[in-house]
């Protein structure tokens, strides 16, 4: 169902965009970058991390509440 409604849309998309967007998706759900690193096939999580780390500019403003209820 989908597929056909993408095709109708007449959209182009570059298989890259996808994973792009997939990559994105998984970091801003909170998903451990490793897992992210893996399933993008990166050697490193530091590729993973310089590649898309960028992509939530909040994700350092939830960190620092996460580490000041920590202490």
């Amino acid at each position: 169902m989908y597929l056909k409604i993408f095709l109708k849309s007449g959209i182009e998309v570059r298989f890259h965009d996808l994973r792009h967007t997939h990559a994105t998706m998984l970091l801003k759900q909170n998903v451990h970058p490793k897992v992210v690193q893996e399933r993008l096939g990166h050697s490193s999580i530091g590729i993973t991390m310089d590649t898309y780390s960028h992509v939530s500019p909040d994700m350092k403003k939830k960190q620092q509440k996460k580490i000041r209820i920590m202490l």
